[in-house]
């Protein structure tokens, strides 16, 4: 079984945090959240793993190389974002039997992906309260008899989860007809092969399409959270360590340090001293975390500084972000609604109570700066020491 791996995306609800990555190699945990896919698909068997690239498509290359794991890795360019199919379609050269198709910004239920390729022909779905903001799928004893996009009256609970086993035949049926949206759809090649074959439905436990900044948290916490503890960095003896902290070989943990787990502080970070780390938070590699800082259930990207005296709650700071002595960021409403995030243009809920900012790289801020819920800071933004941002910049 091959794998195929969609990451050529570049996520343009997720910006500014791909505005020079593309989406499927943002960090989740200790690995960009494509890699998590790819272990899923060599846990479950396969014997070789084709990466669709598109977007930055050498960040991809860099990571993943010609080998992983043990397994050879190819890659396939899609040159034009022209759907699910056309990126399938792309690889076609590479398939030459039963081939596995994979969505690279979406986190999987292990367990399932197994039972996918097992059960090919296959297809994942999960069940959800709103099936038809999704493809919905139909089964009958066992069997899946039909999927159609989005209905207004869904006839099943199951929603699609982009995770497909296709027989070798399928190779032919890649080319199908642009939709109403004008993209070329993989749930046209899945109606065809449920027109042919008995496809399986596998139920996901567990299921996140990663498409919005707050997704790339709630990611994080899952994937934190299946962290056991490790220290293998140098902690000062007068840190205080407690619960699924990971502590990478070549960080570093100063004195009066308090870290509550799940959390994971990478290579060549500094925390502290007397800094404060909770919640289901990532410490990227070569950050610093300075005197008196908090950090609360967030990202922090690699060759981020918060500088001392500064509190950031429910946030995503991008790379190389340097955020100025006392600046606080703001994640609570007063009238305890959910707070709201502009994607694409348009502010939308975002479900959560508490969630804080979204900082692309290279942001700054000045020191003493204010930061209000909900707020986005576009690559390279720069703030004013003392001022108050209640505005995306």
């Amino acid at each position: 079984m091959k794998a195929i791996v969609l990451a050529a995306g570049e996520g343009t609800r997720i910006r500014p945090l791909s505005v020079a990555r593309p989406k499927p190699m943002l960090p989740v945990a200790d690995r960009p959240l494509a890699a998590h896919t790819v272990d899923a698909a060599v846990d479950a068997g396969a014997d070789e793993i084709v990466l669709v690239v598109g977007y930055e498509a050498e960040t991809v290359r860099e990571y993943f190389g010609d080998e992983y794991r043990d397994l050879p890795v190819s890659y396939a360019v899609q040159t034009e974002q022209a759907g699910t199919a056309d990126a399938v379609n792309a690889a076609r050269d590479h398939i030459d039997g039963p081939f596995a198709v994979l969505n690279g910004d979406n986190l999987y239920d292990p367990a399932a992906i197994d039972r996918l390729f097992t059960e090919c022909p296959a297809v994942c779905a999960v069940e959800v309260a709103e099936p038809s903001n999704y493809g919905v799928v139909s089964t009958t004893d066992g069997t899946v008899t039909d999927i159609v996009e989005k209905p207004a009256e869904p006839p099943t609970n199951l929603a699609n989860a982009g995770a497909y086993a296709f027989p070798e035949d399928a190779r032919e049926w890649l080319e199908v007809p642009a939709s109403e949206r004008g993209e070329h759809e993989i749930t046209d090649v899945l109606a065809r092969v449920i027109d042919q074959y008995a496809v399986s439905p596998i139920t996901l436990e567990r299921w996140l399409d990663v498409g919005r900044p707050w997704e790339l948290l709630e990611a994080n916490e899952w994937k934190l959270g299946e962290l056991e503890r490790r220290i293998d960095g140098d902690v000062s003896d007068a840190a205080h360590l407690e619960g699924d902290v990971v502590v990478e070989a070549g960080a570093t943990v100063e004195p009066g340090v308090v870290i509550e787990g799940p959390a994971l502080i990478r290579k060549g970070a500094e925390v502290g001293p007397n800094a404060y780390v909770r919640g289901a938070t990532l410490i990227g590699p070569d950050a610093e975390v300075g005197h008196a800082v908090e950090i609360k259930n967030s990202v922090i990207s690699r060759g981020t500084s918060v500088s001392h005296l500064s509190y950031v709650g429910d946030s995503v700071l991008g790379r190389n972000v340097n955020f100025g002595a006392g600046t606080n960021v703001a994640n609570l409403r007063h009238d305890d609604a959910d707070i709201r995030f502009t994607v694409k243009g348009e502010r939308v809920s975002t479900g959560r109570r508490k969630f804080g900012v979204i900082a692309g790289d290279e942001v700054k801020t000045g020191i003493n700066a204010s930061l209000s819920p909900g707020l986005k800071l576009t690559t390279g933004a720069t703030t004013a020491p003392g001022e108050t941002v209640d505005r995306d910049r």
